[in-house]
């Protein structure tokens, strides 16, 4: 059978993170949406996405296909179902579609000619930005159990402090040295080749994915995602980094979730809690205005390629676009939309060819190019976003 993930009618609600990806490629727990339902269904995966981004994550269909929600995250009893689905099958939960049979013929999809399959059992979803955090805790136990069902870990090391052994990971090519690791709340998967510098303290759970650091003395808690090649310091809770991310200097940063290719200078700190205690509004693409979360803690938005200068500060419920460069002191507003060149006194437009430069730059100390493809997805990305630059 062939698999296709669509990005469903939560695109707009994930931005600024998909902006620059499909809604599969958000990473929740140790995986991507879409490495969870490839280890599951044991197949690879195609994507159904917007147009600008078709040329790196391409669409493959063939004359049956069954087509998945990927705001939807698999579990297995799901997974049993969605590989058991004929024509015209469709699963749901509530009102949302989650996956359905599809043949190359078909013109259009009514479901109201579908069987119609309630899932019964309790599933994340990932509908908003905050989600990525805040499920982060029960997603990385789900992949967890995926990643070391009957597998064995790498012994941890003698000078390694740890409570709850069990429930710790480790992959071939990690290092650890003189640092306490407590799993009593949750698990910690140590990924291939990552490295836990000296005098690091982790309280589960915790996911290091390949080739990550966390740096000396670092403090990390809170259901905490480290994407590959990411390099952390300072005070970490409850955040996710997506991969090739860096906070690598003391300052605290929670609730928070960082895109792919963000550089946090050193003591940048975030505020996840208003002053006066109250629900916490981030700002909304769909609608042009601040939305309620629902949240009493919510830090950082940041897109991808988007970085700060040193100290600088971040207020509670702070949106960042894709591609900004901020620096200066004192609070930036909060929301700063793609493109942005300032801080706290003020913005200008951040021009391609400054974007490419520095893309370019920071890709190549990763051994990535930054090529064609990629600059065609930043330049439409600059485009669909000039309606915010008001400045």
């Amino acid at each position: 059978m062939n698999y296709i993930l669509f990005d469903g009618d939560v695109r707009t609600s994930l931005l600024p993170f998909t902006f620059t990806r499909p809604v599969a490629d958000i990473r929740v727990g140790i995986l991507t949406i879409r490495e969870k339902w490839e280890k599951y269904l044991g197949l690879t995966t195609t994507t159904i996405t917007e147009e600008y981004l078709e040329e790196k994550y391409p669409m493959v269909e063939l004359e049956e296909n069954v087509m998945l929600n990927a705001s939807f995250l698999p579990i297995p009893e799901l997974v049993e179902m969605v590989k058991g689905l004929k024509q015209n099958e469709a699963i749901f939960k509530g009102e949302d579609v989650i996956a359905f049979y599809t043949s190359q013929d078909q013109e259009e999809v009514d479901f109201d000619s579908y069987t119609q399959i309630e899932f019964e059992e309790d599933i994340i979803q990932i509908k908003n930005t905050w989600d990525i955090f805040s499920k982060n805790d029960i997603a990385i136990r789900q992949d967890f159990n995926l990643l070391t069902e009957g597998r064995e870990s790498q012994p941890i090391p003698d000078t390694v402090n740890c409570i709850g052994r069990e429930q710790i990971f480790i992959e071939e090519g990690a290092k650890l040295t003189f640092a306490t690791l407590n799993a009593t709340n949750g698990p910690i998967y140590i990924g291939k080749n990552a490295e836990i510098m000296e005098g690091v303290v982790v309280r589960g759970a915790l996911a290091m994915c390949e080739n990550s650091i966390l740096k000396l003395g670092a403090k990390i808690y809170g259901a905490t995602t480290l994407g590959p090649y990411c390099k952390v310091g300072g005070e970490v809770n409850n955040s996710v980094f997506f991969g090739y991310s860096n906070k690598g200097h003391d300052g605290f940063l929670g609730n928070s979730v960082l895109g792919e290719w963000c550089n946090l200078g050193a003591d940048t700190n975030n505020s996840n809690l208003k002053n006066n205690y109250a629900e916490v509004r981030l700002w909304n693409y769909e609608t042009g205005r601040f939305a309620k979360t629902g949240l009493q803690f919510c830090g950082l938005m940041m897109g991808d390629h988007s970085k700060c200068g040193i100290n600088s500060m971040f207020n509670t419920g702070t949106v960042v676009g894709v591609s900004a460069n901020l620096f200066g002191s004192g609070f930036p507003r909060n929301f700063v939309p793609s493109f942005s060149w300032g801080g706290a006194s003020g913005f200008t437009e951040y021009k391609m060819n400054k974007v490419n430069e520095v893309a370019q730059v920071v890709m190549r100390r990763r051994s990535i190019e930054y090529d064609e493809i990629e600059q065609r997805i930043l330049s439409a990305v600059f485009e669909e976003t000039q309606k915010y630059r008001n400045y």
